[in-house]
């Protein structure tokens, strides 16, 4: 007789693959001046719920589809129809993505050229392009195209406004949020594959093109590429929007390359991000 299966739920993967690396995150968060905290704070809990509220009928939507279903004894509960762990994840990559970009370090501070209209707009227009693809894949395309049409429709209008707002300032400093993008979307893959290999979720064959990234089915892989970019995008132009309507107010325009006031400086040391 062979040794008793082992079940991973998905409750169990955020214990071992989720919550450590948030944890690690929070340990060797960096210490940010008052002013900043309050706004990397005010920025977290945005995109946590905005993540939430956005993500919960989209998700839903595919699992009635039958885009991904799950193993056999791997989901506790379920609120709707998707698994809480799922409903967990959607908070817990929001704050992963967010912790490494502040971990990363970007500067947010305005500069001329930020508004240039030109990159806004080609940008902006472009990923437009791509959620009107991904639009017509989930309206009329073929079935395989349905989880891929149904990202693509989706995300990248919201990356399309972030763009058409903060584009220029993007792309005027690209190695910050390339790198903030990059890592935890390498990560995310990693587990994500050690996922569907043990079962965890399954992507359906039916609504997937079958194109796979080592052993990754394509349509995760841009998923997780897409949401970290609209964790990253979403906090770095928080702030450099907030900066800008500080200065539209009458507020020093005078900022560190911390994202502070010069106020801060002469502040106690605060507390770090939490």
């Amino acid at each position: 007789m062979g040794a008793p299966t082992v079940t991973l739920t998905y409750l169990g993967f955020h214990l071992l693959f989720v919550l450590p690396v948030v944890a690690l995150l929070l340990w060797r968060r960096p210490a940010l001046p008052a002013r900043r905290l309050r706004v990397a704070r005010a920025g977290l809990a945005l995109m946590g719920t905005v993540a939430f509220a956005y993500t919960t009928p989209w998700d839903n939507y595919l699992i009635e589809r039958g885009a991904w279903f799950y193993g056999e004894g791997t989901v506790a509960a379920r609120v709707w129809l998707a698994p809480v762990g799922e409903y967990l994840f959607f908070v817990l990559q929001t704050v992963i993505a967010g912790l490494w970009i502040y971990r990363v370090d970007f500067d947010p501070t305005p500069t001329d050229g930020d508004t240039a209209p030109l990159p806004r707009a080609v940008g902006a227009l472009a990923l437009l392009a791509l959620g009107v693809v991904g639009g017509w894949l989930v309206a009329v395309g073929p079935e395989r195209f349905l989880y891929l049409g149904a990202i693509l429709v989706w995300a990248c209008p919201v990356i399309a406004l972030q763009w058409a707002v903060g584009g220029a300032f993007l792309l005027r400093r690209p190695r910050p949020w390339l790198v903030g993008v990059g890592v935890p979307t390498l990560y995310l893959w990693a587990v994500d594959r050690v996922a569907i290999g043990l079962g965890v979720w399954t992507v359906a064959d039916a609504t997937s093109t079958g194109v796979e990234i080592l052993g990754l089915p394509v349509e995760e892989a841009v998923f997780f590429l897409v949401t970290c970019t609209l964790v990253v995008y979403g906090l770095i132009l928080f702030e450099w929007v907030v900066i800008r309507l500080d200065r539209r107010g009458g507020r020093s325009e005078r900022t560190d390359r911390a994202g502070g006031r010069d106020a801060d400086r002469e502040a106690p040391p605060a507390p770090s991000v939490e």
